[in-house]
């Protein structure tokens, strides 16, 4: 003889309601295929390109950026759960929590972008970070950046 249980007037299997409520009390928010939800995936700032590594013929070279675990917004709306993207190019990383600074070596991206043409690059080596900040330009808290060394010939 089966068990069942009554779910939101439907009938259930005793074992499949005894799954359901494990996966839930154990704050499993997973998708399908068992990866994390967005929710749970701390704001990172990634460059998708160029690759870690990469040798490019210059002067100028395209980066294209993307973020996880946030959205991009512009500089000066304050909406929960946004940001927007700094590039730093062969410069120090500012503190989490404090002001990004309007320097040579720091690129703002105020409107949003996720894409930039850096230009007039000398032959040579770089390290470029990509970093989020808050609708302040503070760089947030916690967030995760990411980093890609590239040679321009």
């Amino acid at each position: 003889m089966r068990s069942f249980l009554m779910v939101n007037r439907k009938r259930v299997p005793y074992a499949v309601a005894c799954v359901a409520t494990l996966v839930l009390a154990c704050g499993g928010e997973q998708s399908a295929g068992g990866a994390q939800t967005q929710e749970s995936v701390p704001p990172t700032a990634i460059i998708v390109q160029p690759a870690d590594g990469a040798t490019l013929s210059g002067p100028d070279v395209s980066v294209e950026m993307a973020v996880q675990g946030i959205s991009l917004a512009r500089a000066g709306v304050d909406s929960a759960n946004t940001g927007h993207l700094h590039l730093f190019i062969n410069h120090d990383l500012t503190p989490e929590g404090a002001a990004i600074p309007a320097e040579d070596g720091i690129v703002h991206f105020g409107l949003a972008q996720s894409e930039h043409v850096l230009e007039g690059l000398e032959p040579g080596e770089y390290v470029v970070i990509v970093v989020l900040g808050d609708y302040m330009h503070v760089r947030i808290p916690g967030s995760r950046t990411d980093t890609v060394r590239i040679t321009v010939q």
